[in-house]
């Protein structure tokens, strides 16, 4: 897996549009910057190549996002983007930050792509403060779209079988999903993992045909049926 996504070839960001609109529930949720307590940090982990947070900077204005991967290649084109990169991964250690350094984490299109992500999920919240905000998004294996393409008998958007080449269903592109999760599943997962679940959202998905585009953004005001799922999630403050 290492070999894969050292890759300059495999995808390392996801679509602007959901990264703006997951960049505006964070916003929302922190608040505009507190000049007199400092600024905000947020850790966009598993940054890719920094695109993300070039796309949420404007709405993130005063306050300070670290970009967070393992992947050199994805690094060296965060840098150009991000004024602060930072090597790390969530397993086999775990991130090179303190203990409660972050008021929030952008975890956006990753956790679909993790052997662990019970180990993940314990990792982000070790490193939000009390009262910290997660802000996750991930494809809905339940999108409108696959729950036609099963009973067709057809693999689902966004589930892969192999990491050489696309087999069963639409699509051209392998990007090394491993785990896809239902809105529910993923509501339960977070939950069970110490978070508590503030809102769920949906968003449409830039690799949906043009005709198809409208009932996909229609779709979206429906999170269960959405293409990507938005989550905004919290790690329990005192009194919770």
């Amino acid at each position: 897996m290492r070999d894969f996504y050292e890759n300059p070839a495999v995808p390392v960001a996801s679509g602007d549009a959901r990264s703006l609109r997951q960049a505006r529930m964070l916003a929302a949720a922190l608040g505009p910057a507190d000049s007199a307590a400092g600024p905000s940090t947020v850790l966009d982990i598993g940054c890719g190549d920094g695109s993300a947070a070039r796309t949420a900077a404007p709405v993130l204005a005063g306050h300070r996002v670290i970009g967070v991967d393992w992947s050199q290649d994805a690094l060296r084109r965060a840098r150009s983007l991000m004024s602060d990169v930072v090597r790390g991964e969530l397993t086999d250690g775990g991130l090179p930050l303190a203990d409660n350094c972050a008021d929030a984490v952008l975890f956006s299109e990753v956790i679909e792509h993790l052997v662990d992500p019970d180990a993940a999920l314990d990792e982000l919240r070790r490193v939000l403060r009390p009262g910290g905000h997660l802000m996750l998004s991930t494809p809905n294996l339940a999108a409108w779209y696959n729950r036609a393409l099963l009973l067709a008998g057809v693999q689902p958007v966004f589930s892969e079988v192999s990491l050489r080449g696309i087999h069963g269903r639409p699509g051209k592109e392998v990007v090394g999903h491993l785990r896809l999760y239902t809105a529910r599943a993923l509501r339960e997962f977070l939950t069970a993992s110490g978070f508590e679940v503030v809102r769920m959202a949906g968003a449409p998905f830039h690799g949906v045909p043009r005709p198809l585009r409208a009932l996909d953004r229609a779709a979206s005001l429906r999170p269960g049926a959405a293409s990507i799922l938005l989550v905004h999630a919290r790690k329990p403050g005192p009194g919770s």
